[in-house]
């Protein structure tokens, strides 16, 4: 199959076989508030009374669409699901595994199948899978098939967790929103050989010929293996590798001659403007005998991204981001989503309000989103949730599930910047505290260090230490006031360097990230600004507040002008793409109507004339749900 042209179902885009099934849909579900299901042992799959409630996987129980829609602090819960033995069969021998696989689960997650404990993982943004081929031997535990279950335990006021926009309070206040709780990414699963590809991972050059994977087996081969790899544009083959490969963790090089010419790298490399993908089929070979062993789908974007001379520069070029902070938190579903046509929709429309970028903000969005945005074009700064305190623990449980962040979404050539924190949340003490500091520090390095290839911050917002991009908050809503604090380089530079910045902190830390901003080695962007509500409704939050739809637009068209007149910026971030919440700064409404025709979005955020199709969405999905 072409996974570049896939219909965007899968869960894990990235790396596809063709075969695979939905566990999502309805499963039993409990709350477990006294926390007595393990001492009463409501994994063994005989023991389902406790179970009282039904669920729409993958839709949190605080969500609407869930089918329960609790909102109150519930510590533990539990999931519970029949699978007819046909339909999760085993073709019995010993050369196939059977993997269930979990897109995210908040916080900690315990699995069993058959009674069985098969995964235990921490981390509520990240993938896991569990094998549950060993337990499956023998008949079914339950005479209707075998009975998988799921203990969820995400503590509603444990700050240390990374949580994001999570409130920790009951009831949501200020810029927080309800909880996620337990599963809210797709549950699936797969039958795959022993010895099978566990991860692909691309490093994406453009302006080099060769492009490198990094391909992880299930083990270590008993016998040596070749591995065969074909990258196609098209119909169009562009280059073919076949090499043996003797370890788990393998690197294997694949030069494309069309690169080296600058006509053919023109319609190669992937942009906004032109996303052009590549497709990657990986088969991995019996060295002796020649047979398949396993094979999987992948695809690749060809592309630059880097900093220096006071620009962001995509493909060696200066590169001028407009970008929209999007919280990825919808009325229904909350944290998670309605599925694939719903995030084409999400991006397909923030592109048609002149948009080529977007701040997911403070979550790990669902990888179907990034596939959108790469096969459509929009460029996106990978994020994370942030704890609200510093501790050892809040140290472990953030830098464990930002690595997992930085290998799930690393092949994805959408993904041009990571922000492993924002405005100091879980280090808010940094201006004073050195071990904050060193914290920052050690994880804008660490991420460096998994993923050279693109540009980190280390405190998105104020208070950097060193970042790549020089990243400023200013929600300053006098529009002569923005102009001028941003509009040459001495005003930029007082900006940056005298007092406390417009939001009253510090911009910059140390000396070492003053001379990377001097020097043009990090460039500026003022990465959140505006937060302009336009609300009829009571107890509404928004940065300024305005009663008409002239007045929005007038504000507005003011605030965008003001950054562009800039000499020095070279990008921005608007906050924000949709109403969530008593949060009404959005572009949209919370049922997803633009406050304003998509045209006028795209002339304001753009500065030129609207030229696009007229298909331009005036409404959005959720209005219809």
């Amino acid at each position: 199959m072409k996974a570049a042209q896939q219909d965007g179902t899968h869960p894990r885009p990235m790396m596809v076989r063709e075969v695979w099934t939905s566990l999502d849909g309805p499963w039993q579900f409990a709350h477990d508030d006294s926390d007595a299901g393990l001492a009463d042992h409501w994994f063994d799959p005989s023991s389902d009374a406790a179970f009282d409630q039904r669920i729409e996987v993958p839709y949190p129980p605080e969500s609407p669409a869930s089918g329960i829609g609790e909102r109150g602090f519930h510590r533990v819960v539990w999931y519970r699901r029949t699978i007819a033995h046909d339909d999760l069969a085993n073709p019995g021998d010993d050369l196939s595994r059977v993997l269930i696989h979990f897109g995210a689960v908040d916080h900690r997650a315990q699995v069993w199948f058959d009674g069985q404990l098969v995964a235990d993982h921490v981390g509520g943004q990240t993938p896991f899978t569990a094998d549950v081929t060993d337990a499956m031997a023998g008949q079914p535990a339950h005479e209707d098939g075998h009975v998988l279950v799921v203990r969820a335990q995400d503590d509603p006021q444990a700050l240390h967790q990374p949580r994001g926009k999570q409130d920790w309070r009951e009831k949501p206040h200020g810029i927080w929103y309800e909880r996620t709780t337990g599963i809210w990414q797709s549950v699936w699963f797969e039958v795959v050989p022993s010895q099978h590809v566990v991860d692909v991972a691309w490093t994406l050059h453009a302006s080099s010929s060769v492009v490198r994977c990094d391909l992880t087996l299930a083990s270590t081969p008993a016998q040596p293996l070749v591995v065969e790899m074909a990258l196609t544009l098209g119909e169009e083959v562009l280059a073919e590798v076949s090499c043996v490969v003797r370890r788990q963790v393998n690197q294997v090089d694949i030069a494309i001659p069309a690169l080296r010419n600058g006509q053919d790298r023109a319609r190669l490399v992937w942009s906004p403007e032109a996303p052009n993908l590549v497709d990657a089929d990986v088969v991995l070979r019996d060295q002796e005998s020649g047979d398949q062993v396993d094979r999987v789908a992948s695809y690749l974007g060809l592309r630059d991204v880097s900093v220096g001379g006071g620009w962001f520069a995509l493909n060696g070029q200066p590169y001028y981001t407009r970008s929209v902070l999007n919280q990825g938190y919808r009325p229904e579903t909350h944290l998670a989503s309605r599925g694939s046509e719903e995030l084409r929709a999400e991006v397909e429309l923030i592109k048609a309000m002149g948009f080529n970028a977007v701040r997911v903000h403070q979550k790990a969005e669902d990888p179907r989103f990034l596939y959108w945005a790469d096969r459509l074009g929009l460029l996106v700064w990978g994020e994370t949730a942030g704890a609200y305190e510093f501790s050892t623990e809040a140290i472990t449980l953030l830098t464990t599930e930002w690595m997992e962040i930085v290998r799930r979404y690393r092949s994805h050539p959408s993904v041009v910047v990571w922000v492993p924190v924002n405005e100091s949340w879980g280090v808010q003490d940094i201006a004073t505290v050195d071990a904050e500091q060193q914290f920052a520090q050690s994880l804008v390095s660490l991420t460096r260090a998994l993923d050279p290839s693109r540009p980190a911050v280390s405190n998105e917002g104020w208070e950097h230490v060193d970042s790549d991009i020089l990243g400023l908050h200013d929600y300053t809503v006098d529009p002569e006031r923005l102009r001028a604090r941003y509009l040459d380089q001495q005003s930029a530079r007082d900006a940056a360097l005298v007092g406390f910045g417009p939001q009253r902190r510090r911009p910059i830390l140390n000396d070492a990230q003053v001379e990377r901003f001097l020097d043009g080695r990090a460039p500026l962007m003022i990465t959140e600004f505006g937060g302009v509500s336009l609300s009829h409704e009571q107890e509404t939050w928004g940065y300024e507040q305005v009663t008409s739809t002239e007045e929005y637009a007038d504000l507005l068209t003011g605030l965008f002008d003001a950054l562009r007149a800039s000499t020095e910026i070279v990008g921005f971030c608007y906050t924000q793409f949709m109403d969530t919440g008593q949060e009404t700064n959005g572009l949209l409404f919370a049922d997803g109507t633009p406050k304003l025709p998509v045209e006028s979005i795209f002339e304001i955020v753009t500065g030129r004339p609207y030229t696009g199709p007229d298909r331009a969405s005036s409404t959005f999905g959720w209005a219809e749900d």
